[in-house]
């Protein structure tokens, strides 16, 4: 048996003798991959026996390719099941398309396929190619031909494109997030030529740099064009030789161009000939296989004919057999030999083989049992073997520094793999994501050894999460969609009251074309409002929306309501103020931020930092940089990068010579915690300890007395942290995680250390208490609302209990190399549910874990779920706030139905913590075996997929529960009256004003906006903005708009989302800042016509009534009062535009004859 080395692998001449490569363990495989594709001019297709093995092997050879510039592509599983009632995501396919569109032309590069992902057929290559569509700037295309273009391979026409695979029209602009592309794009057409191409963000919809062509790939994996549809029709008659006449059978759907969930089951229908992925490839491809693929081939092709007999029955959906769908092994191994192939085998194998010169490793795992736990690797060091350690992080590689140095190792630190291999020293360190050691025999017959932390510590430390940079996301949106309205629901008119919301209705009155809310209050009376006054407009949030009271038009109930609520709201404000000024008359100690050595902490942040994420970050720094306390919420779902605010937090304390304390509701947590902080501090001399269960008593002790003589910089633990015996040398920041984890008294003890220190509060989502004080005023809020790049939306599905379904969301989960939470919240019988799902799926790998197993025990159980020793967890809500899983993406709820709706968006916050797609199953019993708040919270989850959902939630959890749960019974009477929305907001009014050293107005409160009619179009135009709840919204927005840069800033956006302004949207915009300035002013209503107008006044307007009396006086022809606080005008304006130039013109002259204000 010839031996070679894996840093120079024997090459392979011919097709028909493959090469086995085989004792290649652990590291050894990736680094001969890397060598054979290195070696190789063409494609290099390595097919690897599961997709947990090609995803770890993606991260690991784009690592070793990296500095050759090579590239790794992935040519990903659907992540479904055969013959799945799922489809792929859309982002899944966008990456599919992508890699498949690059392999035909593709030169020196790479290719990773699970066998069960090669063996499904595909479509041929010429659809592929056929259907991609180039766009270039100053190029010609009918628009016509183009959008049918669009929706004939596949893209979905929507009113705003946020996803791959869709696009929507808006007079001449076409917006598209195109397959295979990281960012959706605008293109601007005059007439048929294209005129701009320009890069949007989904989320705030405005575009950024202009390029100069994109390539359009189709959305789908089959066309879906008339021709198609009705190849299709042709086939699946051939195929069943029966038509099912129900609108729901597969046939009848795509027939009316609907393609339902699962559809990929059915491509063979859509072709003549499928094809499969050996079709794609280049002529000078070399195939890699990784592993036992035969087995793993008929392993699948089981699972699928399982599934067929299983499911074949229902005539809505006949099945196609599996042959039409996928290759058979045999077919897979004669497709094998048309290429020069390696056989990569981790252990020698009979017959004609090359066995890699790599001797077994010696165990030199730490044993903390020894005195000197390093003491087998302190043995092995002495044999004079170079060892070249791996860390999996800059935190794990300072962690392992201080750990050698203990055995007097002191490894010399290397930037790559690479550089080692050229320049070996006796000890090496480097940070890399090589999983498992090896021991390595040269080129030049020199042996060294490569040693991971998973050989030292028996696992790997911290999962690794694939991310991209994370695309940029306004909390906008989230606020925005606060305030959408659905028809029927119940809303607030500052001077009218309750009412249903009954839609958009244009009016046409004297000839005059304009836009109304259409309102219905008690006994039918309806009420049209002009959508510049939809800021009068507020959300009924009190209870369910059936149970809001109507008021009744022209009554006085409304009116005594909204006074007593104001009345009470004052003397709420009044308490609230008293704890906001408590908390500003205790001067805490303002930190001082070196510049400098900031940002380079914060240059070393390894992703992008999102618009949300710099404004948090920015307040919180403000926040200690001042004089005062700083209390803050961060608030944020899941993922979304509250860590990152804290540890610049932590960073800016420490730099200032203060300790920072980080208190976590559990012991896993501090642990996950305490790795991150070592991670992201690595490069600085700061002393990080935990404080936890993993620490024996005397190591704890030890870190107390640290502590006290200021010797640890940043503690991290659990409540322990608050006992008597921890204390300070000089604490300075104190960041809690989950504060509504936390028991009362534990949060007592929170409460009496807020006096003097910063406070900062990370949070996924608030209890609506404290999201209460957040937005009046209390305490400051900070939202985090962009999800990071490639994380998907959790699929939500609320379902009546069922085995089946049981046992396809967690075999779905397994197959793909995932893991699985099971919550049954019940220990009684938590075993007994385990048991019966080790029936249900044999392969599955099942544990528990519940809150009175003893505290070691399910550490150690947690653990080792971490590690993937076991993928479906049956667990109580003790994971509710748990340790970060990004390989967990599917979790089960039993009895969803018995949770709130907080915790059931926290425990769904468990998973979809990668770039997979992740589902979470809510099960429950018959709907009328449920109450009607638990159904509703179902709704609102069911509903709210989106990612940042958080916030919104908790807002939702009050107007489930009702506000007198909540805020306690006398306010609650007067919420329900006027609505949680309309008390919010007149209770921040009433806060603002009296931090500013002012009495609330109730009058103001009262009173609302300036009316203005000038008798002109101001609306924006249907055929301007088509969709009822984005022009909705863009009505609000306007409205809200209360200075001059603020409407340019939306007048920008919406030239850039819609076009040109058309005149009515120009006039809109004009009268909503006149309208504020009017308010302000005291002014209650202007009207104008051709001949001239008027203009009312509040009895506490701000005018100088000197002025009025001067233009009275000066201009008898032009101005005359009519009444105490009427002023007449009888200045002709005769068309739109001179009756907007009069308005600008009164407003101007008034303001600069305000009260107190200097004279112009």
């Amino acid at each position: 048996m010839k031996a070679f080395s894996v840093l120079q692998p024997p090459q392979v001449k011919g097709a028909k003798t493959p090469k086995t490569l085989s004792h290649l363990t652990g590291a050894a495989q990736a680094i001969t991959l890397a060598q054979l594709c290195a070696n190789h001019t063409g494609l290099t297709l390595v097919v690897t026996h599961d997709t947990p093995s090609a995803l770890q092997l993606e991260t690991e050879l784009t690592y070793l390719l990296g500095p050759k510039s090579i590239p790794v592509l992935l040519f990903p599983d659907r992540e479904t099941l055969p013959y799945d009632s799922f489809s792929p995501h859309q982002d899944l396919v966008s990456q599919r398309l992508e890699t498949l569109s690059r392999i035909p032309a593709a030169q020196q590069s790479l290719v990773i396929v699970p066998i069960s992902t090669l063996m499904v057929k595909l479509p041929p290559h010429s659809f592929l190619t056929g259907n991609v569509l180039l766009l270039n700037k100053g190029d010609t295309y009918p628009f016509e031909q183009v959008r049918q273009q669009l929706i004939n391979t596949g893209y979905h026409m929507v009113e705003q494109v946020y996803e791959h695979g869709e696009f929507a029209v808006r007079g001449s602009i076409i917006d598209i997030f195109p397959m295979g592309s990281d960012n959706p794009y605008r293109i601007e057409l005059f007439d048929d030529e294209v005129e701009s191409i320009r890069q949007f963000d989904p989320e705030t919809q405005r575009s950024s740099g202009e390029i100069a062509g994109i390539r359009l790939l189709p959305a789908k994996e089959f066309p879906t064009d008339d021709a198609a549809i009705e190849g299709f029709r042709q086939r699946y008659r051939r195929q069943f030789d029966v038509v099912v006449k129900e609108p729901e059978s597969i046939y009848q759907m795509v027939s009316r161009k609907v393609m339902p969930a699962g559809i990929e089951s059915y491509l063979p229908l859509f072709f003549e000939q499928t094809a499969t992925l050996f079709d794609y490839l280049p002529e000078h491809t070399h195939i890699v296989t990784v592993g036992d693929l035969e087995l793993a081939a008929k392993t699948h092709l089981v699972e699928v004919a399982q599934r067929y007999e299983n499911r074949r029955v229902d005539p809505l959906r006949p099945l196609l057999p599996p042959k039409d769908l996928y290759l058979l092994t045999e077919q897979v191994f004669e497709a094998f030999k048309r290429y020069p192939r390696h056989l990569l085998k981790d252990s020698s194998f009979q017959g004609t083989s090359a066995e890699a010169n790599i001797a077994t490793l010696p165990d030199v795992a730490s044993n903390h049992k020894l005195k000197q736990p390093l003491l087998a690797l302190q043995e092995y060091a002495k044999s004079g073997t170079p060892i070249l350690f791996c860390a999996e992080s800059e935190g794990r590689r300072e962690a392992l520094l201080e750990l050698l140095a203990k055995i007097d190792i002191k490894p010399q630190l290397y930037q790559h793999f690479e550089h080692y291999v050229a320049q070996p020293s006796a000890f090496g360190l480097i940070v890399s994501p090589l999983s498992q050691g090896a021991l390595i025999t040269d080129a030049n017959k020199k042996q060294w050894a490569i040693i991971c932390e998973t050989e030292l510590f028996g696992q790997r430390i911290s999962q690794q999460r694939r991310r991209d940079k994370q695309r940029q996301i306004s909390s906008d949106a989230l606020v925005k969609d606060l305030a959408e309205l659905k028809v029927g629901q119940p809303i607030v008119h500052l001077d009218h009251g309750v009412a249903h919301y009954q839609g958009l209705e244009t009016l046409d009155t004297g000839g005059l074309v304009a836009e109304y809310l259409k309102l219905e209050y008690a006994g039918g009376d309806k009420l049209y409002v002009p959508v510049s006054s939809l800021n009068l407009i507020s959300r009924y949030s009190v209870g369910p929306d059936e149970e809001a009271h109507l008021n009744k038009l022209g009554n006085e109930t409304w009116s005594k309501a909204k006074r007593k609520a104001i009345e009470k709201i004052r003397d709420v404000a009044a308490e609230l103020l008293d704890v906001y000024a408590r908390r500003q008359a205790r001067p805490g100690d303002a930190c001082k931020l070196v510049q400098e050595e900031y940002a380079q902490f914060a240059g070393s942040f390894p992703f992008e930092e999102t618009v949300d994420q710099e404004t948090a970050i920015d307040a919180v720094l403000t926040d200690m940089c001042s004089p005062i306390s700083m209390d803050r919420l961060v608030c944020g779902d899941v993922g979304f990068g509250k860590t990152e605010v804290a540890m610049r937090a932590a960073f800016v304390a420490v730099n200032d010579a203060k300790q920072v304390a980080i208190l976590v509701p559990t012991t896993l947590l501090a642990q996950q915690h305490f790795e991150n902080f070592s991670d992201r501090f690595a490069d600085w001399p700061i002393k990080i300890e935990v404080m936890s269960r993993f620490k024996t008593a005397k190591e704890q002790q030890a870190v107390l007395a640290q502590l006290e003589k200021g010797q640890v910089d940043i503690v991290i633990g659990t409540h322990k942290l608050l006992q008597s015996e921890a204390k300070f040398e000089n604490l300075g920041l104190l960041i809690i995680d989950e504060e509504h984890r936390f028991g009362v008294r534990q949060k007592e003890k929170i409460k009496a250390l807020r006096a003097n220190i910063d406070i900062l509060t990370l949070t996924a989502t608030p209890i609506p208490r404290t999201l209460n004080m957040a937005m009046s005023g209390m305490r400051d809020l900070s939202i985090i609302a962009t999800p990071p790049a490639k994380r998907l939306a959790v699929k939500t599905f609320v379902r009546e209990y069922d085995d089946a379904t049981v046992r396809e969301a967690l075999l779905r989960e397994i197959l793909r190399g995932g893991q699985v939470y099971f919550l049954h919240n019940s220990v009684e019988t938590i075993e007994k549910r385990a048991r019966e799902l080790e029936v249900l799926l044999p392969e599955a790998r099942v544990i528990t874990a519940h809150g009175q197993m003893r505290e070691r025990d399910l550490e150690k159980v947690m653990s080792d779920f971490y590690h993937q020793k076991y993928n479906v967890l049956v667990c109580t809500t003790i994971i509710e706030t748990g340790i970060d899983v990004p390989t967990a993406n599917t979790i089960v709820i039993e009895r969803a139905d018995h949770f709130g709706l907080a915790q059931l968006h926290q425990l769904r916050g468990r998973v979809g913590r990668s770039h997979h797609q992740a589902y979470a199953y809510l099960m429950t019993p018959h709907p009328k075996r449920m109450t009607k708040d638990a159904r509703k919270r179902l709704e609102a989850i069911g509903a709210l997929e989106d990612l940042g959902a958080g916030f919104m939630l908790a807002t939702q959890d009050l107007e489930i529960r009702g506000a007198g749960e909540l805020l306690g019974d006398e306010q609650s009477g007067h919420i329900s009256k006027i609505g949680f929305t309309l008390y919010m907001e007149m209770l921040e009014d009433a806060v603002k004003s009296l931090k500013e050293g002012k009495e609330p107005s109730l009058e103001q409160m009262l009173r609302g906006q300036c009316e203005v009619d000038l008798r002109i179009p101001a609306l924006l135009p249907e055929d301007y903005v088509n969709d009822v709840n984005i022009r909705l919204s863009l009505y609000k927005r306007i409205a809200n708009c209360n200075s001059e840069k603020a409407l340019d800033e939306l007048k920008v956006e919406l030239i850039d989302r819609f076009g040109l302004l058309p005149q009515a949207a120009k006039n809109l915009l004009e009268l909503s800042l006149y309208k504020h300035q009017a308010t302000g002013l005291g002014i209650a209503k202007i009207e104008m016509h051709a001949k001239g107008g008027s203009m009312e006044f509040n009895d506490n307007h701000i005018v100088d009534p000197g002025f009025i009396i001067g233009l009275l006086q000066s201009q008898p022809q032009n101005y005359r009062m009519d009444g105490p606080s009427k002023l007449k005008f009888l200045i002709p304006a005769e068309t739109d535009k001179d009756r907007l130039k009069l308005l600008e013109l009164l407003i101007s002259q008034l303001t600069q004859h305000r009260l107190g204000e200097p004279r112009v």
